[in-house]
């Protein structure tokens, strides 16, 4: 069995250290997803994402590009588990973003596609929706997306970032997108949020 160190690598501690901006944030999660950078801040260390984003991996990285930072996401399915039970997933992603144009794009594209939007904004006096479920096993909820992040979880998902970087994703507006169908019929997300990244694409 490979043994995996349960801490960050120096490198990378230095590499995420570095980042003053969103947009150095958002390469370095790019970086992250396509496997370049093997840490990043509040998940697991030397992991990447999991088996089953593995498809969304080019869309993710590309809205993470164009401003929009991703910070989870999963794919629609409708599959019999690990356990012998029978799970549904809503296609779903939450981005951090803090700009006011691509909020107000993000948010529009999606509402107009009928997608369920979760606003969650850091700044004083923000939305703060609640939060939907997104998961189900045998028909009982077993996870959402959205929702209030309280001081100590936000820290717990930013670690180790520059303080100035830190201040902005943590005053910045968390977007939860979430196709309203269970099952494969919602990955019409990555379509419906790949146009957001065209930009992105051209570089």
């Amino acid at each position: 069995m490979d043994f995996k160190p349960w801490w960050m690598s120096r490198a990378d501690r230095r590499r995420w250290r570095a980042a003053r901006t969103i947009a150095d944030l958002g390469e370095l999660m790019a970086l992250w997803l396509e496997g370049e950078i093997a840490s990043r801040p509040g998940y697991q260390p030397r992991y990447g994402p999991e088996e089953e984003t593995a498809h969304l991996v080019p869309v993710l990285a590309w809205l993470c590009r164009a401003g929009y930072v991703t910070t989870c996401s999963q794919p629609g399915l409708a599959a019999t588990g690990y356990d012998g039970r029978w799970w549904e997933q809503r296609a779903a992603v939450e981005l951090v973003v803090t700009d006011p144009a691509l909020k107000r794009r993000l948010i529009e594209t999606a509402r107009d596609a009928g997608m369920v939007v979760v606003v969650n904004d850091y700044v004083r006096g923000g939305v703060q929706d609640a939060r939907v479920p997104v998961t189900t096993r045998d028909g009982e909820r077993m996870t959402s997306f959205g929702g209030h992040i309280g001081r100590a979880d936000m820290a717990i998902q930013w670690p180790g970032l520059h303080p100035r970087l830190y201040a902005q994703v943590s005053h910045g507006t968390y977007i939860s997108v979430i196709a309203p169908e269970y099952g494969p019929a919602g990955e019409r997300l990555w379509r419906i949020l790949k146009p957001l990244a065209a930009p992105a694409q051209t570089r």
